[in-house]
């Protein structure tokens, strides 16, 4: 099965640390990725820009409303996506605790991605049968 982990991070702490500690951070989560990837479970993932340079979107009123900044404002921002293989959730788990940023005060939440296949297939058969009666 897939998960998505959405790795947090409490930004404040994050600029208070050195440069140094930035790095051996980041090192340590490099590395920790590799071992993921070796044994086939790093499916992919990406870090996230800083919220500052978010931008939500919502309907509200029948309008469109575009606002700058992340949906909520919170102690700890979404930092990244990490897309993981695993047998089930609680091997997920076992696998996403042993990632460097939880020891250093980040939070993972981790979801099983949800498959959309049939779902997407039944959508285009209407779509494509409407398109033949209009």
């Amino acid at each position: 099965m897939k998960y998505v982990c959405l790795g947090y991070l409490d930004m404040k702490m994050w600029e208070q640390r050195s440069e140094a500690e930035r790095n051996d951070f980041m090192d340590q989560c490099f590395a920790y990725d590799d071992v993921l990837r070796r044994n086939g479970h790093f499916v992919g993932g990406e870090a996230l820009g800083e919220t500052r340079s978010a931008t939500t979107l919502r309907y509200q009123n029948g309008k469109l409303m575009i606002t700058d900044g992340p949906f909520a404002e919170t102690k700890e921002q979404l930092g990244g996506i990490m897309f993981l293989e695993a047998r089930d959730l609680n091997h997920a788990i076992q696998l996403i605790s042993k990632h460097p940023s939880i020891r250093l005060g980040g939070t993972f939440e981790v979801r099983p991605i949800a498959d959309l296949t049939e779902m997407v297939a039944e959508s285009a058969e209407r779509r494509r049968v409407h398109a033949s009666t209009v």
